[in-house]
């Protein structure tokens, strides 16, 4: 079984710090909102729909602490939005991080009459429906894309986008997952995924620890693969999808994108419609997050580049809609006319009742 990153037990919110794997492998615990935004804000969890899980939690949090005082329901529900807004300003590329809140706080309006332990309570209740929901909706996305897998092929994905990124099975992972349990042979092969080493550290270890075939290679080796025809398709995650079906996802899906392309390889891209954003017509709109430069120069604590070297370290780059050979969705496949098909996918009732 895939593993599950995120765990509410009792109270507390229990995710696995993803920061010390596959050395150690260490569960951390949660009681408070702030707490979960520093822990998002640091990567202990990443993964887009992951990153919505644990932000769901941490408004829920934020509910119960703002519940057990004495404020009117308009000053509560004033102090729970900003509560949201702190979560929200951890990272600014993955939507469902945004999409996660904007639900938690439709629902803290709507129910914002009911007396504060119960309003708080159905808030908790909520994550832990978003949470559940994310299983379902990676298993159905499993289902639609491993149609598009042949029966036998080696897979090569970029990044983490497996049980660890999600509430469970995965996104581009879980494609990989379905395939292999419809009997088909499939072996993938991970790029270490430069420079906080997703690949290495993470899809190596959980499809290992599942006993899935994993062949790791340095960044710079796909297109060498590609080139001697060991690739059969590509699949990746994503942190957010514009309109028109540009892909933002983690540094280095471009090149990998365009290597596919020059040697005819489909290029397949797996992500929940929460990670589709409507509301920008293409990937320039998308907000581009930089990160802390410590994290090209250094390895742990092993430095690999000169002092006082200036750093550019973009943690994500957009991928052209051009580039994408299908969009796998729970609902569906999208396809080339991505502006109609994603909004026809978008229309389409949801696959859980609250999603």
């Amino acid at each position: 079984m895939a593993i599950k990153p995120i765990l509410f037990e009792d109270g507390i919110c229990r995710m696995i710090d993803q920061r010390l794997l596959p050395a150690e492998e260490l569960w951390r615990d949660y009681r408070d909102d702030g707490a979960i935004a520093e822990a998002i804000r640091t990567m202990v969890v990443r993964g887009a729909p992951a990153i919505g899980i644990a932000a769901a939690y941490g408004a829920a949090f934020a509910a119960a602490a703002l519940a057990s005082q004495s404020l009117p329901v308009a000053e509560r529900l004033h102090q729970f939005r900003q509560r949201c807004q702190h979560l929200a300003a951890t990272r600014p590329t993955a939507v469902n991080l945004f999409w996660a809140l904007a639900r938690m706080e439709r629902l803290a309006e709507a129910t914002s009459a009911l007396a504060p332990l119960d309003w708080a309570a159905g808030l908790r209740q909520e994550a832990c429906r978003i949470d559940a929901e994310d299983e379902l909706i990676n298993r159905a996305m499993g289902r639609h894309g491993q149609a598009l897998l042949s029966q036998q092929g080696t897979v090569l994905t970029h990044c983490n986008a497996g049980a660890l990124a999600t509430g469970g099975y995965g996104t581009a992972l879980g494609v990989i997952r379905a395939a292999i349990e419809a009997g088909k042979q499939i072996d993938v092969v991970a790029d270490e995924t430069r420079p906080f080493w997703q690949g290495a550290r993470l899809t190596a270890w959980e499809l290992q620890r599942d006993g899935i075939d994993v062949t790791l290679i340095c960044d710079n080796m796909a297109g060498y693969l590609m080139q001697q025809g060991r690739i059969d398709a590509v699949i990746v995650g994503a942190d957010r999808i514009s309109a028109n079906g540009d892909v933002a996802n983690k540094i280095g899906t471009y090149s990998v994108a365009v290597l596919a392309q020059a040697h005819g390889i489909p290029f397949y891209v797996a992500a929940p419609r929460s990670t589709i954003d409507l509301s920008l017509a293409d990937g320039s709109a998308i907000p581009i997050e930089e990160r802390d430069p410590r994290e090209v120069t250094h390895c742990g604590n092993q430095q690999l580049a000169p002092a006082g070297v200036a750093v550019y370290n973009p943690a994500f780059d957009v991928t052209p809609a051009r580039l994408v050979s299908a969009i796998i969705t729970e609902v569906g496949v999208a396809r080339a006319d991505y502006r109609t098909q994603l909004a026809e996918l978008m229309a389409r009732p949801p696959l859980c009742g609250h999603v």
